[in-house]
């Protein structure tokens, strides 16, 4: 087979160019002129978004989609207190308490932005595409691996615009990680260490549901704020934020950030569903060791190191992805300089290839290669040559929110919209399935969402929604 010159000097065959051009395909669109439907808005249209929980993210999703174009037409939030500022930032929005009557009665609504606690994600999210709405959806996308193929799958069918909110997807960072990986400079990847500094809320031992049964806030509808979620008396301990770190509402450290996080390690090694998941962790309470699986939903532990396996995909080798919150930390490299950080303030991202090391921050921020004079020789290099697969045009932060109004008008697909976004979420909530039966290695099969070595485990993947919710 005829060999051809890469970047670098060295030789590849048109076979692994092909593969590596294919891993560049998840930056790829489509016209969404081709997919129509029910959700389509005509280029020349403004997009009107309706906010569905306003009073935490939401407002800054608000600003961000207002500045890309979008009109704000409604707002809908269950605590009337803690969305008032926002009432007031957009006066000539109709505003609500419950998103069902929002998407029934106001039929001028275009697209939904949702910011809501992640258990409420999907029931809102398949609500409105099943109105033919447009979809912005803070990460992580859901709460469990079920719910995630649902919106993946609900986007398909209903041909609607989408967009999870990890903006760093549009940000320079990750076009330059993915560039550097598929010019072969540190080789062939087989392990990847990604870390947080989350979580910075109460968490695992420092959670016991309350026993006090306080009056709700006035202006708070509790019955909505719960949702699908189990019924449980009102308690401050749950809201505005804390509830990250129950069980039932978030997906602690590991949702809030893996979105994030993972990103550049997504899209460079398009990663596709594990095979298998092995969590470790601290105690979530006293007593952890008891095997009582229903005890152990109640919060997430404070630390945990969770072990993913990867097979092979579009032309990459398996990959180990090993994850790390709550103070822990892959080994330092040896040839990572004493004067150089691992990640940055937020966490980071350490790629292990055959022929160097690749770290980056938080949404692929300061991407660098190691020891240092590894990443100068390479910099020098890229002054006179390009890379054999170059990542498109990285539109900045605020790209992210534009790809989401263009998209709505007709355009190209959101480059984290669910076809992304949904698989993403997938490993992430995995994670979380895995720490409930810490120090068991959990075999599974993505394409029909079933843990295959123990059975216990598959509860999980399908949550049980209370009464009169339904997906």
């Amino acid at each position: 087979m005829k060999k051809q010159k890469g970047i670098t000097g060295k030789s590849i065959s048109r076979r692994d160019f092909i593969g590596t051009a294919a891993a560049a395909a998840a930056f790829s669109v489509v016209p969404r002129h081709v997919l129509g439907g029910p959700g389509y808005t005509a280029p020349s249209a403004t997009v009107n978004v309706a906010g569905i929980g306003v009073g935490g993210q939401g407002p800054s999703d608000l600003r961000n989609l207002k500045s890309a174009g979008a009109n704000i037409v409604a707002l809908c939030d269950v605590d009337q207190d803690f969305a008032a500022r926002t009432y007031r930032d957009y006066p000539e929005a109709k505003v609500y308490v419950d998103y069902r009557e929002m998407l029934e009665k106001q039929k001028d609504i275009d697209a939904v932005m949702i910011a809501t606690p992640d258990h409420s994600h999907a029931v809102i999210a398949i609500a409105a595409m099943k109105a033919g709405k447009h979809v912005y959806c803070e990460k992580p996308l859901t709460r469990c691996v079920s719910e995630a193929r649902a919106l993946t799958e609900a986007a398909r069918k209903y041909k609607v615009a989408t967009q999870m909110g990890n903006w760093g997807h549009a940000d320079k960072g990750i076009r330059l990680v993915c560039e550097w990986i598929w010019d072969g400079v540190i080789g062939e990847i087989r392990e990847v260490h990604a870390w947080t500094n989350r979580p910075v809320w109460p968490q695992g031992v420092e959670l016991t549901r309350p026993k006090e049964t306080p009056p709700k806030p006035e202006g708070l509808n509790w019955d909505l704020w719960i949702g699908p979620a189990p019924m449980r008396p009102y308690h401050p301990n749950y809201l505005p934020a804390i509830w990250r770190g129950w069980a039932d509402f978030g997906t602690g450290a590991l949702g809030d950030m893996a979105c994030h996080i993972w990103d550049p390690i997504f899209s460079a090694l398009k990663l596709g569903y594990p095979t298998s998941v092995e969590g470790c962790c601290s105690s979530y309470y006293s007593g952890f060791f008891r095997q009582d699986f229903d005890s152990l939903a109640e919060s997430f532990p404070r630390a945990t190191v969770i072990r993913f396996e990867y097979p092979g995909h579009q032309g990459q080798p398996p990959v180990k992805l090993t994850w790390y919150d709550g103070g822990m930390m892959p080994a330092r490299p040896a040839d990572l300089e004493a004067s150089r950080r691992m990640g940055d303030g937020d966490g980071g991202v350490l790629f292990v290839g055959s022929k160097g090391k690749l770290m980056c921050g938080c949404y692929g921020r300061s991407p660098s290669l190691i020891p240092t004079a590894k990443h100068v020789e390479y910099m020098a290099y890229l002054k006179d040559h390009e890379p054999k697969v170059k990542a498109p045009p990285y539109p900045g932060r605020n790209g992210h929110w534009v790809e989401f109004v263009e998209a709505c008008k007709g355009g190209a697909p959101a480059g984290s919209n669910f076809d992304y976004a949904g698989p993403l979420t997938e490993s992430v909530v995995m994670g979380n399935l895995s720490v409930r039966f810490s120090g068991r290695k959990l075999l599974w099969d993505g394409a029909n969402m079933k843990v295959t070595n123990f059975e216990e485990a598959n509860r999980f993947v399908h949550p049980e929604y209370r009464e009169g919710w339904v997906l």
